[in-house]
């Protein structure tokens, strides 16, 4: 505690110092939030946050896929549509990744790898619903198909992860 408390911006005192003066307060040590946000807008304003969003967009992706893989398996990979959000993945890293080092890819290649991650999370979500309509009772027992049926909100966090590459792809990059 007490190092946070001695903790002083670097303003060429040196930390021997004899007589160092007032300690700033732990507000004044931690920040406020409001520097918090000045920070991350000033990344965006740079170009700083398209470089990371990509990346991120590539992380979420492979992640996000192989989450699918694991619950489609236990469903046999009953329709063949299941293996496209599993296709997807290795797609959306790549492109994440290739917009992270490359402007060129960021502008080309991850919104079409992005917008297919979009479209194949809406598609999953219409999937989804009719499996649950599918079940004995469909939607007439909805409050237990939904429960025990295809996860009905599920494909929406991929369709996030496609949405990341698509914000991604229209912000202005460092440099431009």
């Amino acid at each position: 505690m007490t190092a946070v408390l001695s903790w002083r911006p670097r303003s060429g005192r040196h930390a021997a110092d004899p007589n160092p003066g007032p300690s700033p307060t732990l507000a004044e040590a931690v920040g406020s939030p409001l520097h918090g946000i000045d920070w991350m807008v000033r990344n965006i304003e740079t170009g700083r946050f398209e470089r990371s969003l990509s990346a991120l967009t590539g992380v979420g992706a492979i992640v996000t896929a192989a989450e699918i893989f694991l619950e489609h398996d236990r469903a046999s990979f009953g329709n063949r549509m299941m293996w496209l959000p599993v296709a997807l993945g290795p797609v959306g890293l790549a492109a994440g990744v290739a917009g992270f080092v490359s402007r060129r890819a960021a502008k080309t290649a991850l919104p079409l790898a992005s917008a297919a991650i979009v479209a194949n999370g809406l598609q999953g979500t219409y999937l989804h619903a009719r499996g649950i309509g599918q079940r004995p009772g469909g939607w007439r027992l909805a409050r237990y198909n939904v429960e025990m049926g295809p996860p009905l909100l599920a494909p929406l966090l991929v369709t996030i992860v496609g949405g990341m590459g698509l914000l991604a792809s229209v912000l202005r990059r460092e440099g431009d």
